[in-house]
């Protein structure tokens, strides 16, 4: 309640009440074929994640920290898409392309809160990983379950926070010479460009903020991968023990590949026009491919989720 009043007065503060969002395509004809894509892809998502959401909480089996993080995971892939893919399905059958002022502010809060919490995420994901492998022995006294919890509400509540950060100093702005954000959805970037007044603030928590988030989750999450490569080459004498070390490892490895590269390249170059194009591809790649390949990944990877989903599809039937 508080947070849609606090928006509400800073709606007042700006001429603009409403922001037009640019389309992925200018060609007609694409519109009703992208959105048969893109709805499948929402449709996968939401479907996969929440299915490795179900699995993990309901089968005792998987109820370790690996899988306990798997399943925030998935419960973030789900509001990750949701934030921006519904509006741009249904901008894709709309001619007036258009959010309001609170539900772009609002959109570009959810956006970087699922974003940065995902990212943070992933490092945590790298960071047990490590131990599990690296420290066997000490795996169930570093990773246990008061930690564990402590790790996933740190994560979720730093996200919140640095979300709530550009939320807030964004809609302190004025928007007085265009209402066109140059974007499928509602982004600091984009938003920073139409404004008009001292930015720099804005800039420099972009910059700043967001950048040392990315790029320093991105550095201890490849971190983590390195020790646990160098750890299975250098210490582990067992093929069999190394096989199926490096099979876990691919799967997480190629989730923060997915993930991290587009989400830092968005956030390590200046804005200009070609960069916002640029921008918009990565955009499409984190917020949508990326979700929907994560339970993919995992779930083909994995055996026990594999088992686990057997036996919940058999115990429905």
């Amino acid at each position: 309640m508080l947070f849609c009043l606090f928006f509400q007065v800073m709606l007042n503060r700006t001429s603009v009440t409403e922001f037009l969002l640019l389309p992925v395509t200018d060609i007609q004809v694409l519109q009703p074929v992208l959105f048969v894509v893109f709805l499948a892809i929402y449709i996968v998502n939401v479907a996969g994640n929440g299915a490795i959401l179900m699995v993990v909480t309901s089968d005792p089996r998987l109820h370790s920290p690996m899988y306990f993080f798997l399943g925030n995971l998935a419960c973030i892939d789900i509001c990750f898409s949701t934030v921006s893919l519904p509006k741009m399905l249904e901008n894709f059958l709309s001619t007036h392309k258009a959010i309001s002022f609170l539900g772009c502010i609002s959109q570009l809060h959810f956006f970087h809160f699922m974003g940065s919490t995902e990212a943070m995420l992933l490092a945590v994901m790298g960071f047990d990983r490590f131990v599990a492998i690296c420290k066997p022995l000490h795996y169930t006294l570093i990773m246990n379950h008061q930690v564990c919890i402590q790790m996933a509400v740190t994560v979720w509540i730093i996200g919140f926070f640095h979300a709530l950060l550009h939320s807030v100093m964004t809609s302190r702005l004025n928007f007085c010479d265009s209402n066109q954000i140059n974007h499928f959805f509602c982004d600091v970037k984009p938003l920073l460009k139409l404004a008009c007044g001292n930015t720099e603030l804005n800039w420099w928590l972009v910059n700043n903020v967001t950048g040392t988030i990315a790029t320093g989750a991105c550095f201890l999450t490849f971190l983590s991968y390195f020790y646990i490569i160098i750890y299975l080459f250098f210490k582990t004498h067992s093929c069999r023990m190394l096989r199926k070390a490096l099979s876990t490892c691919a799967s997480h490895f190629v989730v923060v590949v997915l993930f991290h590269v587009p989400g830092v390249f968005v956030y390590i170059h200046p804005a200009s026009s070609s960069s916002m194009d640029q921008d918009q591809i990565s955009a499409l790649m984190y917020n949508g491919v990326t979700p929907v390949l994560n339970p993919l990944i995992y779930t083909l990877r994995n055996k026990e989720v594999k088992r686990a989903l057997r036996r919940v599809i058999s115990r429905s039937q």
